[in-house]
């Protein structure tokens, strides 16, 4: 996690931060999501409506002050399906008859090992997921999706969670929680898959991007440095960790408390599913391999190469 910045806006107050961009910020601060999450709407007329957020009486009114006489909403777009993005939708879409758009339920592209996983019991990724939520429409990578006078081009990043896409509107992407400027994503498995993760980020990286627009926090001006920067990010973390895997065997937990020490307690959990994260993934590069049956709690001993 960076320092604090001074990224403070009002919550429930739509703010223009571009012609045809507004955001508004949802009444959820956490730990985990910030200020809260980032509601955008894009357009002028026909409206784009950009993770409508939690479910909350307050944030659908804000969200629906937005329009006029002559502005309606007429999509809604749901980046991924966590708690803090996807549950307003539904009462979106029947406040406004929109439709919701998203790239599936809550465990679609989810990866063959986190599906594995998640059928071996490990569950409970730790940001909590809105198991109820589906699109009216399913959105596929690379699929452009316009009405009067924008475009929103999908791109699938799945990584944070297997349904997670990036939307592009021209020379900016809304990057949902891929990339933050305040924090690195957090990656959780079953439901986050670091394989898949830095995937997406090298993906995002061979574009010329002007701006990003996450879910939580402030635009990110300088997009290909905060990508370089996540990736290095993580590859510091894995040589960390295979470090403490010389020592001897350790589960995620082990290491977390030792690679993540500066980590306040309450977020210490999060830090242990991103070990895991990690480990799996070395599992997948022959680095690292379980001592018995993968879960949670499994010890991972490092795999020396000649």
């Amino acid at each position: 996690m960076t320092p604090p910045d001074d990224f403070d806006p009002p919550v429930g107050t739509p703010e223009t931060l571009a012609p045809g961009l507004q955001r508004i910020v949802a009444p959820n601060p956490s730990p985990m999501t910030y200020r809260g999450t980032n509601t955008y709407v894009v357009g002028q007329t026909n409206l784009a409506v950009i993770d409508p957020g939690p479910m909350s009486d307050s944030h659908l009114d804000a969200i629906l002050s937005t329009c006029t006489d002559q502005r309606r909403i007429t999509h809604i777009f749901v980046t991924h399906s966590h708690l803090d993005h996807a549950p307003l939708a539904r009462p979106l879409s029947q406040a406004t008859g929109a439709p919701v758009l998203a790239f599936g339920d809550a465990t679609a592209g989810r990866s063959m090992v986190m599906s594995q996983l998640a059928q071996a019991g490990l569950n409970d990724g730790g940001e909590g997921i809105d198991t109820d939520f589906f699109p009216d429409q399913t959105v596929q990578d690379g699929q452009v999706i316009a009405c009067g006078d924008w475009a929103l081009r999908v791109i699938h990043t799945p990584g944070h969670l297997g349904n997670h896409i990036c939307l592009a509107w021209g020379d900016i992407c809304f990057t949902a929680d891929h990339v933050m400027g305040w924090a690195s994503s957090l990656v959780s498995p079953p439901d986050g898959d670091l394989t898949d993760f830095m995937a997406s980020c090298a993906r995002l990286a061979q574009e010329q991007w002007r701006v990003f627009y996450p879910g939580h926090g402030a635009p990110i001006t300088t997009p290909l440095d905060r990508l370089e920067w996540l990736i290095t990010h993580r590859q510091a973390r894995e040589a960390a960790m295979l470090d403490a895997l010389s020592a001897g065997p350790q589960t995620a937990d082990q290491i977390a408390q030792a690679v993540y020490s500066d980590t306040p307690a309450a977020l210490l959990p999060a830090a242990t599913r991103n070990v895991l994260a990690h480990l799996i993934d070395l599992m997948g590069k022959s680095q690292a391999k379980p001592l018995g049956t993968l879960h949670a709690q499994t010890a991972f001993e490092r795999i020396e190469h000649g």
